[in-house]
């Protein structure tokens, strides 16, 4: 999913196909789930005919500067994706939209034609994504509330070791909150702990000098390799933790050694046991505490199933069907999942029956949803002759 190399990504993009260009022509999608709190027609108005200034970055969110405000910005959530007709810009499991598929894509929540014909589009799968128009972007929530970006905004070491000096929480926890360094999600999370060998579910406070060193140095140098490459994963170092974060238990392996999985911060982590150690009280704690059950799935785990299962489907759209089966039931989406927050990295199914493909609209007229009649048993007539 998007974290700071892929958002860069994308920025990176932007700025070196669309400076300096106007727009001729905007669609936005009538998803006020995305779309937020502005009205399609009314975002289209705001920028048509205005020249892209700038792309900036904090974090993982994205605007644009324009020649004057608003500005378009884009929280990409867990699969918010920037796409440029022609251009190759890195794509990542969740978010990829084939090239065999339509242009703009289906999913497509923001797009723009430029004066010289090139089509920019943001699109989200899951619809966790925000995008907003904004008069200054950096002066309101989630910006605003961002702790220094892990790329752009580097804290020296000693400032580094004595923030993790008042944290009294585990460190995965603690890198994964966006206020308190941006840009840093699940997959960083691992890989800077991996490489610092410390264990995801040691307190910060507890960290020694060299341990605060370690981490500032892996943080730096695994945020600038990514960046390097553009985020493209293949290009990733072979001795990265991130090319068996996706392994069963049991079979995950990095440079020999047996990688294990547990939950932290509510998100499944990935370490080695063999290098990352408990040391001091959070040793002796977890030597007191009961094992946790093996099998225990997070919510993280439900989603990733759900993910899978979603590849294998699609993987199947064009095969021919054997013999007649029944279409699974529809699922409802309850209020909670619609109002799950989106850095949580939360999931939403993608299938036919659940997810409400929302296509760009002129004036921001709502599709009207057809909802079948439920037949009541009492009141279905039998077929057959009459009595």
């Amino acid at each position: 999913m998007p974290e700071l190399p892929e958002v860069e990504a994308a920025r990176r993009a932007i700025e070196d196909n669309c400076l300096g260009k106007k727009i001729n022509r905007v669609l936005i999608a009538d998803d006020n789930k995305v779309i937020d709190g502005i009205s399609p027609s009314d975002f289209q108005n705001s920028i048509l005919g205005k020249t892209i200034v700038s792309a900036r970055r904090k974090g993982k969110n994205l605007w644009l500067e324009l020649d004057s405000p608003p500005f378009p910005s884009f929280q990409f959530g867990m699969a918010g994706a920037i796409y440029i007709k022609g251009v190759a810009v890195t794509k990542y499991k969740r978010s990829a939209v084939k090239d065999s598929e339509e242009w703009p894509s289906k999913y497509s929540k923001f797009f723009v034609e430029l004066d010289d014909g090139l089509e920019l589009s943001f699109t989200d799968k899951r619809r966790f994504a925000k995008v907003r128009l904004l008069e200054n972007p950096v002066s309101v929530r989630p910006i605003s509330e961002l702790g220094p970006d892990a790329l752009l905004e580097p804290i020296t070491v000693d400032e580094f070791a004595k923030s993790l000096a008042k944290k009294k929480i585990t460190i995965k926890p603690l890198l994964l909150d966006q206020g308190f360094i941006s840009g840093i999600g699940n997959w960083i999370a691992d890989e800077v702990l991996y490489q610092a060998r410390i264990h995801p579910l040691q307190t910060a406070s507890s960290l020694s000098k060299e341990q605060c060193e370690a981490l500032h140095t892996s943080i730096k140098e695994v945020i600038e390799k990514a960046v390097e490459v553009d985020a493209e994963s293949s290009q990733f170092p072979s001795n990265w933790i991130f090319h068996a974060r996706e392994e069963k238990p049991g079979k995950a392996f990095v440079d020999g050694k047996k990688i294990d999985f547990i939950t932290a911060g509510g998100r499944t982590t990935a370490y080695v046991p063999e290098l990352q150690k408990l040391s001091g009280k959070d040793a002796e704690k977890a030597a007191k505490a009961k094992p946790a059950k093996r099998g225990a799935k997070s919510k993280e785990d439900d989603e990733e199933e759900e993910l899978e299962k979603e590849d294998d489907s699609d993987k199947q759209k064009n095969q021919k069907p054997k013999g007649r089966g029944k279409k699974p039931a529809l699922k409802r989406k309850t209020k909670d999942s619609e109002d799950e927050d989106d850095d949580a990295d939360c999931e939403e199914d993608d299938s036919d029956a659940e997810e409400e493909v929302v296509k760009p609209r002129g004036r921001g007229t709502k599709a009207a949803i057809k909802k079948k009649p439920e037949e009541k048993a009492g009141n279905k007539k039998p077929k057959g002759r009459r009595s």
